[in-house]
């Protein structure tokens, strides 16, 4: 989708670019419009209550104060007159029309979200990730392999994700950024981070015994900082750890007490 930006009485202010907003912003934007909504109107609901049986209440006297005003039925009676059941109409078409005008508000706004901006202003890094029991490699365009996810501040990142094995599912809660991990599928997030920092990134599909610790730090950096990361790195920087603390997590271990074998180099026989 070209370009793709939502009004800003939708989303607010832009952080990036004059046009793009950070998903965690625009998900705390839909938290803020339905709390304020949901406090107006149960205020509203509960003074309305509160009014009318404070002055609708039982008196001390026997007498009824509204004998004159009111038309009582009697026990069994069908109540007559009234509003003809305009107070239900109004009743039920304002709230109709509160609960559609939010749910194609969020429905829109949540799709401003779904789908990563795109177009020539905006300037964005792609990341490969691929999740493993129990950890996550992140791979940039250079090649470079890392277990720990550097991004620049105020950038846009696409994130593809997949896993090596089972079903794991990638997060970074504070950047309100989320999506599965499926073997042999990718899944696609996007996220901008407005402030620099350390993040973490978890797993939230159950996938074994070490699911717990299926953490990756998350550096967020300013943009000449990673720029100058960025420039020292390369396909061979961290791959080599990776691989050796992947095998290291899974070598057999001799048993106790057995011993040990010296394997002797072939000897050259002299013609």
């Amino acid at each position: 989708m070209e370009g793709y930006v939502l009004p800003r009485i939708v989303v607010g202010s832009p952080l990036h670019g004059g046009s793009v907003r950070a998903p965690s912003d625009v998900f705390n934007s839909i938290f803020e419009v339905f709390l304020g909504l949901g406090t107006l109107v149960g205020i509203v609901v509960i003074a309305y209550t509160m009014y009318h049986a404070l002055k609708y209440r039982e008196s001390a006297s026997d007498e009824d104060p509204y004998a004159e005003k009111v038309e009582r039925p009697s026990m069994g009676e069908l109540p007559t007159g009234g509003s003809g059941g305009r107070k239900v109409f109004y009743s039920f078409g304002i709230s109709a029309i509160i609960v559609v005008s939010l749910i194609a508000w969020t429905y829109t706004t949540l799709l401003y979200v779904e789908t990563a901006p795109e177009g020539d202003n905006i300037d964005a890094m792609e990341i490969d990730v691929e999740g493993y029991r129990f950890g996550w490699t992140f791979r940039y365009p250079n090649g470079h392999e890392s277990a720990t996810l550097r991004v620049p501040k105020d950038r846009v990142v696409k994130l593809n994700v997949t896993s090596r094995d089972v079903f794991h599912n990638f997060g970074i809660p504070e950047l309100r950024v989320k999506t599965d991990a499926v073997p042999g599928q990718t899944t696609t997030a996007w996220f901008t981070a407005p402030e620099t920092g350390t993040y973490e990134a978890k797993c939230y599909e159950l996938c074994g015994s070490g699911h717990s610790v299926m953490t990756a730090p998350v550096h967020v950096m300013p943009g000449d900082e990673y720029d100058a990361w960025y420039a020292n790195t390369s396909a061979a920087n961290e791959t080599t750890s990776i691989e050796a603390g992947q095998s290291a997590s899974v070598a057999p271990v001799a048993p106790a007490g057995a011993a040990s074998a010296t394997v002797i180099p072939p000897q050259e026989v002299p013609a």
